[in-house]
């Protein structure tokens, strides 16, 4: 029997890996057995995934939580099965998903049910991730339509700045000096002249 390793992918340096980690030492894995990347799915341009499969020799073991960890993307998620198995000949065991021991059924009734239940998964994650995407997009009109503001906070409009904007209107000064006179950014005073041009001509 081989070594065995833990692979570990969260989608942001803000996503907490955790419940993955709970679930490979629960299996008894060695902590320094566990690689973990915390950057996007969208591709396998990941330093500690790269650095395990050049590690992993034949009959090694790759315990993994959920098959949407080796990414979100179905032909990919195919392509680092084929060469996990195939080329480095090493077995995958998904926990969250049974069938998808590679340990398990190597006859050619075996082999092939996994691959059946592996492209039917890879199918699901890759749906449900455009799923999530849509939702997000969804909710994030949705909301806008109701007035939620997004993003920063927007600086309050100075007291002086219909005075100052006027006063730039009439060439008196630049859009730099009053932008240094309503103590704002040269860029939000341009932005909020506009706005105001808007207001004043009806737009």
């Amino acid at each position: 029997m081989g070594t065995i390793y833990g692979y570990v992918r969260v989608s942001t340096r803000e996503q907490n890996e955790d419940r993955q980690m709970r679930a490979l030492y629960k299996v008894r894995i060695p902590k320094q057995n566990i690689y973990v990347d915390r950057q996007s799915g969208k591709d396998f341009n990941r330093p500690m995934y790269l650095r395990l499969l050049k590690k992993m020799k034949p009959e090694d073991i790759l315990y993994v939580k959920s098959i949407d960890r080796l990414g979100r993307n179905y032909d990919e998620i195919l392509k680092q099965w084929s060469i996990l198995t195939k080329e480095k000949k090493v077995d995958i065991v998904v926990l969250d998903m049974p069938l998808l021991d590679t340990r398990r059924g190597k006859d050619l009734m075996g082999t092939f049910l996994s691959d059946i239940v592996l492209q039917v998964l890879s199918f699901v994650a890759e749906n449900e991730h455009k799923n999530i995407r849509q939702r997000q997009k969804e909710g994030i009109e949705a909301a806008m339509q109701r007035g939620v503001q997004f993003g920063r906070p927007q600086t309050p409009t100075p007291d002086n700045f219909r005075q100052v904007y006027e006063r730039w209107l009439n060439k008196e000064i630049s859009g730099e000096e009053a932008a240094r006179l309503c103590n704002l950014a040269r860029t939000t005073f341009y932005r909020r002249a506009k706005t105001q041009k808007d207001i004043t001509m009806g737009v």
